[in-house]
């Protein structure tokens, strides 16, 4: 399995339009934050969890050929606001598999309409085939079993996703103690980590190095990343030894 960062910063992506703080003018590129998403490739199959405003450009980047599922955390701006840019890959391979809960599919569809349209539909509007993902329900893409982590951004909820033994988390607030026993002892935990201050909706460094003694992974990555955590080379350093700061276009292989 290869794992490809597409995107770690927050909402806002750094650096931050217009701001002056030392971060958002960095020249270390791991400074450098587009949204958050993330490209796993498992063998032929190709899986990109969230699709913010900077999808066209990650893809670009990444030279992604081709997408096989795509899925959703949640339905907030940053996490799927790039939609409609899965038009190229529609047009190579048809209809784009959604995968996402019934809420986020609902306000996708309210949002991008044209997209999900059968009738009448605008000539070059991308189409999609949508899943809903339910609670405690793993299902399939292709030969891989994916298995939905439930988890709450403040009150809302989201999903995280395990595959294999790699577990992919951001937007989390908090866990009941049941899905946190469905990733205990995964190979490689990613989740978010805002800054060190408390966030209302994010966990901040303390409680997302708490999460991690409880989940008692191999190794984690830190993604969903501001501007004011600081800057990359000095977070690593103030890290226990298996707990990594990820960056944009960064690759693992598992």
């Amino acid at each position: 399995m290869k794992v490809y960062f597409l995107g770690t910063g927050t909402s806002q992506g750094i650096p931050v339009i217009g701001s002056q703080h030392s971060v958002c003018m960095s020249s270390d590129s791991r400074d450098q934050r587009l949204r958050v998403s993330i490209w796993i490739q498992m063998d032929a199959t190709s899986i990109v969890i969230d699709c913010g405003p900077d999808f066209r450009q990650q893809m670009l980047t990444s030279k992604c050929q081709h997408i096989d599922a795509l899925l959703f955390t949640h339905e907030h701006s940053d996490h799927t606001a790039g939609l409609d840019d899965i038009r190229p890959f529609y047009f190579k391979q048809g209809n784009i598999a959604l995968y996402a809960h019934n809420r986020v599919l609902q306000n996708l569809e309210k949002r991008f309409d044209y997209i999900f349209k059968t009738d009448d539909k605008y000539p070059g509007a991308p189409s999609v085939s949508p899943h809903q993902v339910k609670e405690n329900t793993p299902f399939q893409v292709h030969n891989y079993t994916i298995e939905p982590i439930n988890a709450w951004h403040g009150s809302l909820q989201v999903f995280g996703y395990k595959l294999q033994d790699f577990v992919y988390l951001t937007d989390v607030k908090s866990m009941d103690a049941t899905e946190i026993d469905k990733i205990k002892n995964c190979n490689v935990l990613v989740i978010n980590c805002l800054r060190k201050e408390n966030h209302a909706t994010h966990f901040n460094l303390t409680e997302a190095l708490h999460f991690i003694s409880l989940v008692q992974p191999q190794k984690t990555y830190f993604t969903h990343i501001s501007h004011l955590f600081g800057f990359h080379a000095e977070i690593e350093q103030q890290l226990p030894p298996n707990v990594f700061v990820a960056y944009d276009n960064l690759e693992i292989t598992i």
